[in-house]
């Protein structure tokens, strides 16, 4: 398989916490910390041909995968600030790649998914 339909039947797949699909199938969510061990990590059983999350990574940028961030609104309140950036800390070990060619809602388009 090439890597988008590995990638897919990953996200596809409930043997995986570490990957994931964003609300509306349109990005790809990565939990960095737990994708090195629940997937890069694996003995005898790769997926990908890689142990290195930068690797992965180039590979998402040779398909057309674009790294997103995520806005948080920040509150005025100190109490609620500081609560706000304990959570956006815990969301720094996740990262979000995007496709237009990759969407959960239409399959068909990862075909058009070509390496650059």
């Amino acid at each position: 398989l090439r890597f988008p339909q590995k990638l897919w039947k990953m996200l596809e797949s409930s043997k995986f916490q570490s990957i994931w699909w964003t609300e509306g199938g349109k990005c790809v969510a990565i939990n960095k910390d737990l994708f090195e061990v629940e997937v890069l990590g694996r003995e005898g059983q790769q997926v990908f041909h890689t142990q290195k999350i930068k690797s992965f990574m180039r590979q998402l940028n040779a398909y057309g995968f674009t790294k997103m961030q995520r806005n948080f609104q920040r509150s005025a309140s100190l109490p609620e600030f500081l609560a706000e950036e304990a959570a956006a800390s815990a969301h720094s070990q996740i990262l979000y790649y995007y496709n237009p060619s990759f969407n959960r809602a239409h399959p068909w388009l990862s075909e058009t998914c070509k390496r650059r």
